[in-house]
Order: C-alpha cells, then sequence, then structure tokens
C-alpha cells in the first residue's frame, strides 16, 4: 500500500487517538491497551514500509505517550507481591525514614534506662523481667549453660511460638500508634528498657560477650524489626497530628494504609528471626566467628533494605521521572509537527 492511502485509510483513528493522549482524555485502561495495541501494529507497518518517514515519526510519538499512560493505569501484576517488597514499599518508606529515625532513638534511649536502672537498684530486673525468668537463668548460670533457655522447647514449637509473639508485639506497636504515637513511643520503651535490664543482668554475671554472641543471632532481626513496627506506628499517630495539605480524615487514612505496608514488610523478617532463634541461636557451641557472621549478616540485611535501598531506589525513580519529564514537553511539539505533515496527503 502507498504512504498516503495508508495515512488516508488511519488517519482518523489516529488523530482521535491523539486526542484521547495529549487532552487526557478518561477512558479505561483496557481501552487504552487496545489502543495501544492498534497504534503499534501500524508503527510496525510504518517502520517495514515507510521507513524514516513522517508517518512512522508520528506514530512512534503517539505510542511512546500511550506506552507512559498505560504505566500509569496498569492494572495490578501477577507479581503483586514481589513488587511491593521490591518496588513500592522501599519507595513509600522512603519518606518516612523520620519515624524510623525517632523510633530507634527512644528505643536506644530506654535501653540506656534499662541498664542504669538494672545497675542502681537491686530488684529491678527482678521486677522488670519477673521472678520466675530470673531464677531460671540463674540456674543454668550454675549448670555451666547460660543460653539454657533457647533449649527447652523443640526447634519447631520455639519457633512458630517466638514467630508469632513477635508479630504480636509488632501489631501492638502499630496498633498503639492511634493514641497519637504515645502508645507507640511508649512500646519501645517498655521493649527498650527490656532489653537493657537483660543485658545487664549477663554482664553482671560476668557474661556480657557470652549473652551477646548468641542472644544477637535471632536479636539482630527481631529486635531491629520492633523498631521498625515502631516506626508504623508512628506513621498512624503523626497522621492524625499533622495531616499537613490533607484533611485530618485523608491524613488518617494515609497513615493507616502506610503504616500497614510497614508492617506487612516486617512478617518475612519475623519468621527469619523465628526460624534463627527456633533452629539456629540453640547451637551455643557454635564458633565465635560464625555468630559473628550471622549478626552481622543480618545487621547488613536490615539496614540495606530499609535504608539504603530506599535511598537508593528514591534517587532512581527521581531520575525517572526527570527524563520521563522531559519526553513529555517534547512530545506534543513533535507529534504537532508530524501532525502537520500528515495534512500534507
Amino acid at each position: 500500500m502507498r504512504e498516503a492511502a495508508f495515512v488516508k485509510q488511519n488517519k482518523d483513528k489516529w488523530l482521535t487517538f491523539e486526542n484521547v493522549l495529549l487532552n487526557k482524555t478518561v477512558i479505561s485502561p483496557d481501552a487504552l491497551s487496545n489502543l495501544y495495541i492498534e497504534i503499534t501494529d501500524h508503527l510496525s507497518y510504518a517502520k517495514t514500509f515507510y521507513p524514516d518517514s513522517n508517518t512512522e515519526g508520528y506514530l512512534n510519538g503517539l505510542a511512546s505517550v500511550a506506552h507512559q499512560q498505560i504505566y500509569e493505569t496498569k492494572k495490578e501484576s501477577k507479581n503483586r507481591i514481589i513488587t511491593f517488597f521490591t518496588h513500592e514499599f522501599p519507595l513509600m518508606f522512603f519518606h518516612h525514614h523520620r519515624e524510623l529515625l525517632v523510633a530507634f532513638l527512644v528505643f536506644t534511649l530506654f535501653v540506656i534506662v534499662g541498664v542504669y536502672s538494672a545497675a542502681n537498684e537491686g530488684d529491678f530486673v527482678r521486677g522488670f523481667l519477673g521472678d520466675n525468668y530470673v531464677n531460671m537463668t540463674m540456674e543454668n548460670i550454675e549448670k555451666g549453660d547460660p543460653m539454657g533457655v533457647y533449649k527447652e522447647q523443640g526447634e519447631f514449637h520455639m519457633f512458630l511460638g517466638i514467630t508469632l509473639n513477635n508479630i504480636k508485639v509488632a501489631l501492638m506497636a502499630f496498633g498503639y500508634g492511634i493514641m497519637f504515637a504515645i502508645g507507640s513511643l511508649f512500646i519501645m520503651m517498655q521493649n527498650g528498657i527490656m532489653l537493657g535490664s537483660f543485658q545487664y543482668m549477663f554482664y553482671e554475671q560476668g557474661l556480657l560477650w557470652e549473652s551477646v554472641r548468641t542472644i544477637w543471632i535471632h536479636g539482630t532481626i527481631e529486635i531491629s524489626v520492633i523498631i521498625i513496627a515502631g516506626a508504623s506506628g508512628l506513621v498512624l499517630g503523626n497522621s492524625m497530628l499533622f495531616p499537613g495539605t490533607y484533611t485530618r480524615l485523608a491524613s488518617f487514612k494515609r497513615g493507616v494504609m502506610n503504616g500497614l505496608k510497614i508492617l506487612m514488610s516486617t512478617i518475612p523478617f519475623f519468621i527469619i528471626a523465628g526460624f534463627l532463634e527456633g533452629f539456629v541461636t540453640r547451637h551455643t557451641e557454635m564458633p565465635d566467628w560464625l555468630a559473628i557472621l550471622i549478626i552481622t549478616s543480618s545487621l547488613t540485611l536490615i539496614c540495606f533494605y530499609y535504608v539504603f535501598y530506599p535511598m537508593a531506589l528514591n534517587k532512581k525513580e527521581k531520575q525517572k521521572l526527570a527524563l520521563q519529564e522531559q519526553e513529555l514537553h517534547l512530545l506534543p511539539n513533535q507529534l504537532n509537527e508530524h501532525h502537520e505533515n500528515l495534512h500534507r496527503f
């Protein structure tokens, strides 16, 4: 077919499509997708029979704009769970690093409070951790197995119980955010004091390194993710306290959704922590280098996924959006130029 005949046969359809794209006429994603398929078919035909022509340039411009709009309105991918963890969540969490920092600082402060209180008040550890737990720990120390608590249950039962308990704590840290974030800070305080007094108890018995190399095999991820869950509660609380340009209700809904996304991201890590506590921590005979490797790897994983990866992804997305904006500014002019050339046929 001659180029002029090809243009005459399809020009009205292309102009309608151009109007939909450039004037942002709202149509369903499916309809837009069907139009895009037809335009790309025409583009392939033009590339084959009219290479480097105005027709090819015009259709290429239309296809580019259509592709960008389809990307914005496309249906949920079958790989939704994967894209949530690799793209959607990290991009969202980047904007909540401030809440993460606050949760971390509050937790760290109360770890110090726990250590100080345990060092200066003789009954503080028993009052906070309970007589039964302290007595059991002291008995294990006398037996020469200070970390024996991690061997009392079977691997699977311990894994399941610890994982469910950690998720429960995370849900509390998030849910208590409804109390204008004060409840979430309380959970950070409670767990921080518990950790500080617990570690001081072993320090006082001359077993600080033994406790650190054992407990932090699972505790690195477990404690880190409890802090992250605390951040989710702060996101919820801040949405009510500081709505910004949103209405208070809209801000609250947004805070609930973002907080739940943060909470969802912690579930795989709680499972990992539960697995380590149930199946690995009990092997107190493992060499120091292996324990240090597990602890270091766990800390690296947490820092990468929750801190560095969101920062890198956000930077990449900004560059991508800037490039797309430049293309969108140029495309209307290019289409107009090709549009004028089409009228010559």
